[in-house]
């Protein structure tokens, strides 16, 4: 079978460092042909200036990347340092510095551009706000037809969420954009806390991981102590490293991992203290048809043996 061919729109971020490393330990699965940033776990530029960075030292600096929004739709930004650091890598930005600037071009032109030109090839792994997905559709309503799929991270149904009670960060920082994207028609298979949350890479993997000395896993593991030492601080201690953005590139590597419920899923703009929540409308009761396949279990132990088999080979 053919790799999927897709593009990562991403706010690099700890976590999207672990889940893009995973996906480009994948070629015969996904074939990355573009990536795009967004604000989020820090100021797009950061963000752009991450990516670059992390493609460089993973040896992928081939790969276009494009500079997208800087600022929700309606609200103003929010980051996170708690999670991140000041520069979204743990502190460690200063030290991958990129070799390039990015692709001429913006991340929604582009987003339309190659997604149209290849209408029902292109899966779009969102890791971030979905602020460019929801202005690409914007700027063409159709791109939502023409997707072969639109795998994102965010959401939580059966769980609490990490920024508020019921919402999760991605969504939660944009959800105007998100109830774009959510209303689009785009077939959405919505990767939430509910199957993030148990996914841990235990210290016995990271020692793993520790064996291979290349600058991709010196990357790796010293942004996963940043976040370990940062969910310690603010949570508790998980006993290992956890990337909530991993699961999102697992399923496109391997859905098997994976079992959910295809549901009509609304996203709360207006409340007080549920702005961003994802709304399951698990009895019908709205009235409308399901949209997005919501993701419930994970076989997470398979999850995270396989990220700890394939992530070393990045890079080396």
């Amino acid at each position: 079978m053919a790799a999927t061919r897709v593009i990562i729109d991403t706010d690099p971020g700890i976590d999207d460092t672990a889940a893009i490393f995973f996906l480009l330990a994948s070629p015969e699965e996904v074939r990355i042909e573009a990536c795009t940033t967004v604000f989020g776990n820090c100021s797009v530029a950061q963000a752009t200036r991450n990516l670059l960075g992390v493609l460089d030292v993973a040896g992928r600096p081939d790969l276009p990347v494009y500079a997208g929004a800087g600022h929700p739709l309606l609200r103003e930004p929010r980051f996170a340092p708690h999670i991140h650091g000041d520069d979204g890598l743990g502190g460690l930005a200063a030290s991958y510095p990129p070799s390039r600037e990015p692709a001429p071009g913006g991340a929604v032109a582009q987003l339309v551009e190659r997604v149209m030109a290849s209408p029902g090839e292109i899966t779009l792994i969102a890791l971030g706000p979905l602020t460019n997905v929801a202005l690409a559709l914007r700027v063409e309503p159709r791109l939502a037809g023409a997707l072969r799929s639109l795998v994102l991270m965010g959401g939580a149904v059966r769980v609490p969420g990490n920024v508020t009670p019921v919402a999760s960060a991605n969504l939660a920082n944009d959800p105007e954009a998100a109830a774009v994207v959510y209303n689009s028609g785009a077939p959405i298979v919505q990767v939430g806390l509910d199957v993030c949350l148990p996914c841990i890479v235990t210290h016995a993997h990271l020692d793993r991981i520790r064996r291979v000395e290349t600058p991709a896993m010196r990357l790796l593991l010293g942004v996963s102590d940043a976040i370990e030492q940062n969910y310690r601080r603010s949570r508790y201690d998980e006993g290992g490293a956890r990337y909530n953005d991993l699961p999102c590139a697992a399923y496109v590597v391997d859905p098997t991992l994976f079992r959910g419920e295809r549901v009509r899923v609304e996203i709360e703009t207006t409340g007080t203290f549920t702005f961003g929540q994802t709304v399951a409308d698990w009895r019908g009761q709205l009235g409308r048809e399901p949209n997005a396949d919501v993701l419930l279990e994970v076989d997470h132990a398979r999850l995270v043996d396989l990220f700890a088999e394939r992530v070393v080979r990045v890079g080396a």
